[in-house]
């Protein structure tokens, strides 16, 4: 159990960064804190993708950035089916890679939310591409960055 940082106290809302199956569920009935929100993310996911509608970006892939951040509804996580995983948002951005050329990375990025919604839990999706090339040597990147809701 961790330790509580008020001295002779018992913590009431525990969070750690043990193994799933080693953390005591925090909702007992008797804690101070509910966890209403999970925010499951992934950040800085390399891919190499053929996107862009420039007649230099056809044909070949160029890399992309990816961020997502998914707000998962709270509930008891005693095993990795209790949770979202992040490698599947991985797999989900390789796989729309995968699929051939997209013209706008507003268009990746739409693919990749409605993706992250396949999965019942995930409540909102906030999705950034990247493309770091696009306008180097002036800028580090440039990219879109969409929030979507389900419904």
């Amino acid at each position: 159990m961790a330790a509580s940082i008020w001295p002779g106290e018992r913590p009431t809302c525990l969070v750690t960064d043990m193994p799933l199956a080693q953390q005591e569920v925090a909702d007992t009935g008797t804690s101070n804190c509910k966890i209403v929100v999970t925010k499951v993310f992934v950040r800085g996911l390399r891919i190499a993708a053929e996107i862009g509608v420039h007649a230099h970006e056809l044909g070949h892939t160029q890399p992309l950035i990816i961020d997502a951040e998914l707000d998962v509804a709270a509930g008891g996580w005693n095993s990795l089916g209790d949770t979202v995983n992040y490698e599947t948002i991985a797999r989900a951005a390789r796989s729309i890679a995968e699929q051939g050329h997209i013209g706008l990375v507003e268009s990746f990025a739409r693919r990749l939310a409605q993706a992250c919604f396949e999965e019942p839990r995930v409540m909102r999706a906030r999705v950034r591409i990247e493309k770091p090339l696009a306008l180097a040597p002036d800028a580090e990147g440039a990219g879109v960055e969409i929030t979507a809701v389900r419904g």
